[in-house]
């Protein structure tokens, strides 16, 4: 495996950048059934250890993401209470600089399940809220690099999933009042299991990430700033051993736009640029999120 093969390993975090920006990230909705998609647009080029683009590089994905969250209205330790569940899935073409990680061309499939088994939300005063909860990212994706490195891989673009298991504590912060809503979400996925083949296995390090929402909303509009950071907790392993210069670390920021239908859809739109990075995929993505109670 050469440095551009093994580096494709990390075109999918665990967790998806951004995808939560212009959400409380401390706060839970009224009891109830909740819908939301997200149509996750990436136009991304490649980035080395010392923060430049490799040439001849790009990465085109669209990522839908559906998910479901219940908000049963019981309260545990004082805090309210939700569970939830994702399946993402995405269409892919990725041109590498060197051609046997197998670009170009196009790749569709299913992106690791996304459990949410609890999380809870307290109200706190002066119009703050938090919320802790655990995300586990199941190793169900259609194809991996595995799947790539055992030659089973052959319509071009990059694999559709992790070949990995995840277990992510999340834990937000947010400032609800007057429209306003300033929040940070946190997330640390740690990665449980190495993506394997015969005579290959690599191991992802532990990542963390953030989303920042500060936006403010009159009516059914709302407008505001939203950014994310990714950052690896050291270097990745193939084989058991270190892969110096693999640790990713990643900056964007960007608007974000709303608005609420009379019916309760709401449309959310964010867009963010990648302004630093190393060892990862980055430039820019855009999200159009639609949410509403069932």
């Amino acid at each position: 495996m050469n440095s551009v093969s093994a580096k494709a390993e990390e075109l999918w975090d665990p967790y998806l950048r951004g995808v939560f920006e212009g959400l409380p990230a401390g706060a839970l909705p009224p009891p109830g059934l909740y819908g939301e998609l997200d149509n996750y647009y990436t136009s991304y080029s490649s980035f080395a250890n010392n923060g430049n683009k490799i040439p001849g590089t790009n990465l085109n994905a669209l990522v839908e993401v559906p998910i479901l969250l219940w908000v049963p209205g019981i309260k545990i330790l004082g805090g309210s209470y939700a569970a939830g569940i994702g399946q993402p899935f995405d269409y892919n073409s990725y041109q590498p600089l060197q051609r046997d990680f197998g670009g170009g061309g196009g790749n569709f499939g299913i992106y690791n399940t996304i459990l949410m088994p609890g999380a809870l939300s307290w109200s706190l005063p002066r119009h703050l809220f938090i919320r802790a909860g655990l995300t586990i990212l199941l190793d169900d994706a259609t194809n991996t690099m595995s799947d790539l490195v055992q030659g089973k891989l052959t319509n071009g673009g990059a694999p559709s999933g992790n070949g990995y298991t995840t277990i992510q504590p999340d834990f937000g912060v947010s400032w609800l009042y007057d429209g306003w809503n300033i929040s940070i979400g946190t997330h640390y996925a740690i990665p449980v299991t190495s993506d394997t083949a015969p005579g290959y296995s690599y191991r992802s390090a532990p990542e963390f990430s953030a989303d920042y929402t500060v936006m403010k909303e009159i009516g059914r509009w709302g407008a505001g700033l939203g950014g994310e950071q990714e950052i690896q907790i050291g270097n990745d392993t193939l084989n058991g051993q270190t892969k110096p210069g693999t640790r990713s670390i990643n900056y964007g920021i960007g608007p974000i736009a709303s608005y609420e239908f009379q019916n309760g859809l709401k449309l959310t739109a964010l867009w963010n640029h990648n302004f630093a990075v190393r060892n990862d995929v980055a430039g820019d993505f855009f999200d159009l999120r639609l949410t509403t109670r069932f």
